[in-house]
Order: C-alpha cells, then sequence, then structure tokens
C-alpha cells in the first residue's frame, strides 16, 4: 500500500462529530511511515484510558484483533451539548455501521426532536432528552428499541473538545458561499461569514449544527457528510505527528466510548488496510409539529422511512452480505439513475449524424 492510500482513511469514533476526537490517533498511517509507530502506540493507548466509559449492565462485543476476520458492528455516535458540569444534551445521534473489512460506513441521523419512546422514563418524549435523563446507556437503549437494531457501541464528544480539535488543527476549510445565519427565536444566535480560506473550531461547530435552512435536519445532515470528508483530506495532508499528545489530551477531557484503547488501536489499523473507503449517509425522513396548541414541537418520523431504515441497518450489519449487495440510501441510487442517464443521453447525441 502506497503512502498516500495509508493516509486515506480516518475511521469514524464520532458524531458525525466524534470522528474529530480521534482524527490524530488515527491519522496513525503517517506516524508509521515516520518510524514513531512503536513509540507513540504505548503512550497513546495510555491516554485513552481516560476515555474508556463502559455503561453499567451493558457488556459491549469485542472487536477482533487485526490479524482475525472483522465483523460489521454498529455504534452510536453522539455529539453532545454539556455546559460546565450538566449531563447535557444529545444535540447530533448518528447509528453507524462500520464495516472494516470492505471499507463502508452507514450513518443514519436520528434527528434531536424525534417523538420517541424513551427507554427507562416510561415516557414519550424527545429522543434528544433520553441522555439527559440517562446518559449514553438510556440513549442507546433508546434508540436500539427505536431502530429496532442492536447496538454495540457508543462514542461521544461534547462541544468543547470538538472546537479545541479543529483549533488545534489550525481550522479547517468549508464550502461556504453565503453567509450563514442562526436567528430563529428558539435557537443560539451566530453567523458565519462566507468565503473565509479556513474556518476555527466555533465557526466549524455552528456549520454542523446549523438547520434554519428549508432543508433543516435533511441539510444538516449533508453538511455532516462534507464536513466528514474535508476532515479526512486535511488528514491526508497532515504530517503534524507532533500534535499527537495534544490531541490526546483533548480527547480525554472530552471525548468517551465503551470502546477499550487496545480495539480502537486495532480497530484503525484494520481501517487504515482497507483498499477502498466510502461514507453513506441518511437522515430519517419524517415531518414535524406540536401535539397540542402551545405544546412542545416534535418530529415524528415517517413509518415506511423508518422501515427501509431497519432492512437496511440489518443488511449492513450481516457480515455475509458482499459490498455489492449493501443497500444504500435512496440518494445514492437516485445518483447512479442520473448518471446512467446522462450517459445515455451523451451517447445518443454522439451517435446522431
Amino acid at each position: 500500500m502506497n503512502k498516500m492510500n495509508k493516509r486515506r482513511w480516518l475511521i469514524a469514533a464520532s458524531a458525525a462529530v466524534v470522528l474529530l476526537g480521534v482524527v490524530g490517533f488515527f491519522n496513525r498511517g503517517t506516524l508509521a511511515m515516520l518510524g514513531f509507530d512503536w513509540f507513540l502506540e504505548g503512550q497513546v493507548k495510555k491516554q485513552l484510558e481516560q476515555s474508556y466509559k463502559p455503561i453499567d449492565g451493558r457488556e459491549p462485543v469485542p472487536v477482533s484483533t487485526i490479524n482475525k476476520k472483522q465483523d460489521p458492528f454498529s455504534i452510536l455516535l453522539l455529539g453532545i451539548d454539556q455546559r460546565g458540569k450538566e449531563t447535557g444534551r444529545s444535540d447530533t445521534m448518528i447509528y453507524t455501521v462500520v464495516r472494516p473489512n470492505d471499507g463502508e460506513m452507514l450513518m443514519v441521523s436520528i434527528p434531536r426532536d424525534t417523538y420517541v419512546d424513551i427507554v427507562g422514563k416510561n415516557k414519550e418524549d424527545k429522543i434528544t432528552h433520553a441522555y439527559a435523563f440517562g446518559g449514553a446507556g438510556m440513549a442507546m437503549n433508546t434508540v436500539e428499541k427505536f431502530l429496532d437494531t442492536p447496538i454495540q457501541y457508543y462514542a461521544s464528544i461534547n462541544f468543547e473538545g470538538f472546537r479545541n480539535v479543529i483549533d488545534t488543527l489550525g481550522g479547517i476549510s468549508l464550502p461556504i458561499e453565503e453567509d450563514i445565519v442562526n436567528k430563529d427565536a428558539d435557537h443560539e444566535k451566530f453567523v458565519i461569514k462566507a468565503g473565509q480560506e479556513t474556518y476555527n473550531g466555533k465557526d466549524t461547530l455552528n456549520y454542523v449544527r446549523y438547520r434554519e435552512d428549508a432543508g433543516g435536519d435533511i441539510n444538516r445532515t449533508e453538511r455532516h457528510q462534507i464536513f466528514l470528508n474535508l476532515l479526512m483530506d486535511k488528514a491526508k495532508q497532515m504530517n503534524q505527528w507532533s500534535k499527537i499528545p495534544e490531541l490526546m489530551d483533548i480527547m480525554g477531557d472530552n471525548f468517551s466510548t465503551d470502546m477499550r484503547p487496545q480495539q480502537l488501536v486495532d480497530l484503525g489499523q484494520i481501517m487504515l488496510m482497507a483498499k477502498d473507503r466510502k461514507i453513506y449517509s441518511h437522515s430519517l425522513l419524517g415531518d414535524g409539529h406540536r401535539l397540542k396548541s402551545g405544546g412542545a414541537w416534535y418530529y415524528f418520523a415517517d413509518e415506511e422511512d423508518l422501515s427501509k431504515v431497519q432492512t437496511m441497518i440489518k443488511n449492513w450489519l450481516d457480515a455475509d452480505t458482499p459490498a455489492s449487495s449493501l443497500i444504500l440510501p435512496d440518494k445514492y441510487n437516485e445518483d447512479k439513475v442520473k448518471d446512467v442517464g446522462a450517459l445515455s443521453s451523451s451517447e445518443t447525441t454522439t451517435k446522431q449524424p
């Protein structure tokens, strides 16, 4: 595997956002090329111990080592809106299926206001409140019931950690052509100026959280994917191995997961070795309204789309499903149809006398 291919992949252990917390660590391909792999591995694992936070009553499914076939697994990625010492809420919640052997990743975003049964509270409420009521454990239990599918692991990062990681990396380029203005009375106010060469952690966080445009949570999911791809490009270009300790410190304070450090190390190595790496994303469809006049606003998932998502996840988690038979979100199938249509049109035009 050549040097460029080794630096192409950054494994997700992030809400569209938790990925940020491990960017320095999983860019180990560069370190290996420079001969620092053995020197830093022990240090990295030691620092990752701070982030290992298992959940009482849940036994994570072990991830096999790099020398064994790695089956697909699921991980709930959480971006936590936490201020001070409060528990916080899960502003971003993404059910992710990772297929290490073929490098495919499926990310299903669940809108934060989705109306669900909160497992353990015996009540229906916004899914974002599951984390506030009972932390990552209650969030996992609630999502498992809602999607009718298991979750092997969780990984979360709070917003302070998100900002700090981006700033430590020197900012990131974002395709913002017009000013982004968050001004709704019920939302935090901010403005992101268009046309900047790079954006700092604060602006980047606002970019992935913004949802006042016409597409709402659907467009926010697309911004998550744009951001993740740009972040991977940033990682490919980096030779800044000296920043690893600082990034690890940020993770220790702001990143939590029930995956053990050695499992993260092995998983990173497996994903770095994958030949082709693709991320597919989908945001649950639905519509929002209030249950009563003056009451809280909720998002209600479309039952047909929810059923399709459940089928898609089971397909992805099946280790016997070849990459060529994976069920993709509809938008990727539509893109294929458009590409074929454009090609057919071109061929027809060429054949005309």
